[in-house]
């Protein structure tokens, strides 16, 4: 039996483990509601595996965060954990590991944040819940999209709000994988748009998202803006978040040779990436890399059937050039070979029945970086015909994954703001040194639809579905009702595959079950 899956504790030596008494200590506070801080975007829960997972908050003022932990509703017998410092320095948000849970288990989780300054008054509890992996053969459930409040769409209380998170919801997924575009970093949001049939679109604003974000406070504040979501804090608490990012995390297309446009005045991309590094690292609750402190991509291993590998497709990479190389080297670095390395000894190491390999792009999807001259690449695709630029890098993973005799591995991703089903065979490939697979691609979850976009021919994709607006309806807005999200479900027993392409009133469009390869 593997390693992590030895690491399980059962529920009674977890009620009783570590903290002993303490479930019984009271948190004192005081009735005036001024007096006490505020729980200011909710709570969230991130990279949970089979013992733990991480929970995060944000509070009003120098704080300590105290969470409880239990394994029922009622919190009897509950655990109350160390306090962690909630500071300005990391703008009072606060986030914590718990570890030791059972495996398979469902958790409750109450954070409350104590004054600082008056440590007699805490705030008001806010209580969310995850399910821990499972050690065992169970069925797992998840959804996965990207791309939130994008292209000037954002909170519209009179559509809703963010309603795709409310339709995720109620599929009670295990979690959720967000590929990326949490947030448009470079996109204003205004407080109204005018539709193409006349009516007006009416957002919530804050003045960080007139601009775009250019400092540190400027991205926090684009993150915050989407917790004020009633639809999205009630997901939050509620579905654990396994975490990656894009480009709009700091501005449309960035890499190393990034020129941006007139509207900012720091005109240092390196400089807004790392802002929007640390940003996205305080909003977000992500397990921390001891090798190397910041580190996005990352393993995720959630029980016997399944194994995300959460990829970085925006930190290492080359210059957004023609990437036309046919020769290996930084210029065609897209994952990088650190990263490259990392990946083919976890495919390598992993025993779960599926690999899901998280891209924040797609494989195949023909990206620009100047989409008016259709000049550069933002992707992996060059263009039919054999490997080049980044491609070079995707065929020799695909080439490992064969000869090393990886199976079952199959491609999530976003960015592109429709739905598609892409079966990858080698038989109609430029290179055809690979096993087939599959790349689903879901999206937008809250943001202007888009789509669709060309193909490259090199690693023989064959559209299975799609569903895109077409030319000349580009950029619709969510109330058009195109937005996008995917939902995987694993049988514990078979291990079969089901993956299902929705859209925000929860319409099945289009679905297909993969049954797992053996031995």
């Amino acid at each position: 039996m593997p390693t992590r899956f030895r690491r399980q504790i059962s529920r009674r030596r977890f009620l009783t483990t570590g903290a002993g008494a303490l479930g019984a200590i009271a948190m004192p506070y005081l009735s005036r509601a001024a007096d006490r801080p505020q729980i200011s975007h909710g709570v969230q829960s991130g990279d949970v595996g089979i013992d733990g997972g991480v929970v995060w908050s944000r509070t009003d003022r120098p704080s300590q965060m105290m969470v409880e932990v239990a394994t029922t509703e009622s919190f009897g017998n509950a655990r109350i954990l160390p306090p962690v410092a909630a500071l300005p320095e990391s703008d009072f948000t606060a986030k914590m590991l718990l570890e030791n849970l059972p495996a398979g288990q469902e958790i409750f989780y109450r954070v409350r944040f104590r004054d600082l300054a008056h440590t007699g008054i805490s705030s008001e509890p806010v209580v969310g819940r995850f399910r821990t992996a499972p050690a065992d053969r169970r069925d797992v459930s998840f959804v996965w999209g990207g791309d939130v409040a994008g292209q000037g769409w954002g909170i519209n209380p009179d559509d809703g709000g963010m309603v795709t998170f409310a339709t995720m919801r109620k599929h009670r997924p295990d979690f959720l994988l967000h590929s990326g575009d949490t947030i448009y970093a470079d996109g204003v949001i205004a407080s109204e748009v005018k539709l193409a049939d006349g009516k007006i679109w009416k957002n919530v604003t804050i003045p960080e998202k007139s601009k775009v974000a250019e400092t540190l406070d400027e991205f926090r504040a684009a993150h915050k803006y989407n917790f004020l979501d009633d639809n999205l804090r009630a997901f939050n608490a509620e579905v654990p978040i396994f975490v990656q990012w894009d480009d709009h995390e700091v501005v449309n297309n960035w890499s190393a040779s990034k020129q941006l446009p007139a509207a900012y005045k720091e005109r240092d991309v390196m400089l807004l990436a790392a802002r929007s590094a640390r940003a996205f690292h305080e909003m977000y609750p992500m397990r921390q890399s001891l090798a190397e402190p910041g580190r996005i991509y990352r393993t995720l291993n959630y029980g016997p059937h399944l194994d995300v590998f959460m990829l970085d497709e925006r930190s290492y990479r080359g210059a957004n050039n023609p990437n036309l190389q046919t020769e290996y080297g930084p210029e065609s670095y897209f994952l990088g070979p650190d990263q490259l390395a990392w990946l083919k000894r976890g495919l390598l190491n992993s025993r779960a029945t599926w690999k899901v390999i998280a891209s924040d792009m797609p494989l195949s999807i023909i990206v620009h970086d100047d989409w008016l001259d259709k000049k550069g690449s933002e992707a992996v695709a060059q263009g039919d015909g054999p490997p080049r630029g980044r491609e070079l890098e995707i065929a020799d993973l695909l080439r490992f994954i064969k000869s090393a005799g990886v199976s079952n591995t199959v491609w999530l991703t976003a960015d592109v703001h429709y739905a598609a089903a892409h079966y990858y065979n080698p038989d109609k490939a430029q290179f055809q040194d690979f096993e087939p697979f599959w790349e689903f691609v879901s999206g937008p979850l809250h943001a202007g639809t888009f789509g669709p976009n060309d193909l490259d021919n090199t690693f023989g994709p064959e559209v299975r579905f799609i569903k895109a607006p077409g030319p000349g309806k580009q950029n619709l807005p969510p109330s058009a009702g195109m937005q996008f999200f995917g939902h995987v479900r694993i049988d514990g027993g078979t291990g079969q595959m089901t993956v299902t392409l929705r859209d925000r009133a929860d319409v099945a469009l289009w679905s297909t079950t993969l049954d797992p390869k053996i031995g």
